[in-house]
């Protein structure tokens, strides 16, 4: 009678779990489906390292205009003002007037004079030895660097993205084949449970099921948590609440081989770090133009335009005698032109030069470097896609043979001709192959963004 009531709890229990199952199965059926598409779109506008390689990119494109090109004159404004008060008094001691009176002190109170001045000059080089005209052209350059640099990051960030995306994907089916998994294991129970009243078997079937049931329980509820987990990884790459609800979609497709070659053929002239050594080749080659410019004379202009206004006291050096102020009144306009030619800097410029010419042949090797490394690793990317995509295609065969094996043993179990045990077997076997190729699927396709990656065509092409 104990055993009887032990079961009747334990059944009530998974009966509880699997209606806990139902009540989850309809919340997550209420969430929204977020595609690829709209993951990849939030993540274009919010992610924080995209935002901030854009940033930089304004950066550059404010640094490339003509604001920063050294074409512009320099125009400067000056103005002032002067007030001066002057009270004094002159003492001669020992001196006399003409009448042989002692000379009297000279005296001044209140002399005030004031100066105003205002004036605009302006200051243009006519040519600089062709020094900002290749700084200019650097910049543009430059600007075209920071935005394959900020397609890199982008590229890196989607590439994130979309493993996270997969790894949601992959552990959603996982956990409905664990939903079914346990769900058999609850039927197995209550088969169990009437075989034993009816005298068709022990306690120890209705036992053994129930610890598959634990087993697939306690799977299926780290399979959540890790899930919930993945979820909130991936809502920090699109930054956004990290308890936002969703689902995602768990169809993947994959490019036809013919246009996969078609893009490998092209990797070499779309690939974001063969193209950042090209920008760096241009960058160096305007580098040693810049610096042979200090060979070369300055020849600039000047100009300026002036007002000043003097207003000067009266005063007096002869005791009743005042000479009264003035008032000047000048406006002043020149011109002028300057040539500068350093003849011989110790050396400096020569130095710079040689140092820019080792620079760009640095980069050269560099460039060679890069393009090799990419062929590299675009071969070794395509041998693991190609070997992934095996493994998929084999994992799907199997869960077909899983999958029958699996129903024949359960037939052959509801006839009693298998004990639990084989029939435990066979459906784990099955969770696994289902499982596995759950996992080679999504590899699979993380492996052929790797490869687009590095043919540089992960932007362009529909995932």
């Amino acid at each position: 009678m104990r055993v009887k009531n032990s079961v009747v709890s334990m059944n009530r229990n998974y009966t509880f779990f699997c209606f806990f199952l139902g009540i989850f199965g309809v919340l997550i059926a209420q969430e929204n489906m977020l595609s690829k598409e709209e993951a990849i779109e939030l993540a274009l506008e919010n992610n924080f390292g995209i935002k901030v390689a854009r940033n930089l990119v304004e950066i550059s494109d404010n640094n490339r205009g003509i604001l920063n090109s050294g074409y512009l004159p320099n125009l400067s404004g000056t103005a002032g003002a002067n007030y001066n008060e002057l009270n004094s008094n002159t003492q001669y001691p020992g001196q006399f007037d003409s009448n042989g009176e002692p000379r009297a002190d000279l005296e001044i109170k209140n002399a005030e004079s004031q100066n105003f001045n205002a004036g605009l000059g302006i200051n243009y080089t006519l040519f600089d030895g062709l020094g900002r005209l290749y700084n200019y052209k650097r910049l543009q350059e430059q600007y075209q660097l920071s935005e394959l640099q900020a397609r890199e990051t982008i590229e890196n960030t989607l590439l994130q993205l979309l493993s996270v995306y997969f790894e949601v994907a992959r552990l959603t089916e996982n956990r409905k084949v664990l939903q079914q998994a346990l769900e058999i294991s609850t039927q197995r129970i209550r088969r169990a449970e009437y075989a034993f009243e009816y005298g068709q078997n022990t306690q120890l079937d209705i036992l053994n099921a129930q610890v598959d049931a634990t087993n697939d329980s306690i799977n299926l509820l780290n399979t959540q948590q890790q899930l919930a987990n993945t979820k909130r990884d991936l809502n920090v790459v699109l930054n956004r609440s990290l308890e936002e609800a969703y689902q995602v979609d768990t169809l993947v497709n994959f490019l036809p081989r013919l246009r996969l070659d078609e893009l490998i053929e092209q990797a070499q002239e779309n690939n974001v770090a063969i193209l950042q050594t090209e920008r760096n080749l241009a960058i160096n080659a305007y580098d040693i133009k810049v610096n042979k410019s200090g060979y070369l004379p300055n020849i600039g202009l000047n100009g300026s335009y002036g007002w000043n206004l003097n207003q000067s006291a009266a005063f007096s050096f002869i005791p009743g005698q005042i000479i009264p102020g003035s008032n000047r009144n000048a406006l002043n306009f020149a011109l002028g032109a300057s040539l500068s030619w350093n003849l011989f800097d110790g050396g400096g410029t020569s130095v710079r030069v040689k140092n820019s010419k080792i620079a760009y042949q640095n980069q050269e090797l560099l460039q060679k470097q890069v393009e090799l490394e990419v062929d590299r690793d675009i071969a070794n990317a395509l041998a693991f896609y190609e070997n992934r995509l095996n493994i998929y295609q084999i994992q799907e065969q199997n869960v077909l043979t899983n999958e029958n094996n699996f129903e024949r043993s359960k037939e052959q179990f509801q006839l009693g001709r298998i004990t639990s045990i084989e029939f435990r077997l066979a459906q784990i076997n099955l969770l696994n192959a289902q499982t596995n190729k759950n996992l080679a699927k999504y590899d699979a396709k993380l492996a052929e963004l790797q490869l687009l990656q590095l043919t540089g065509q992960l932007l362009n092409v529909a995932l």
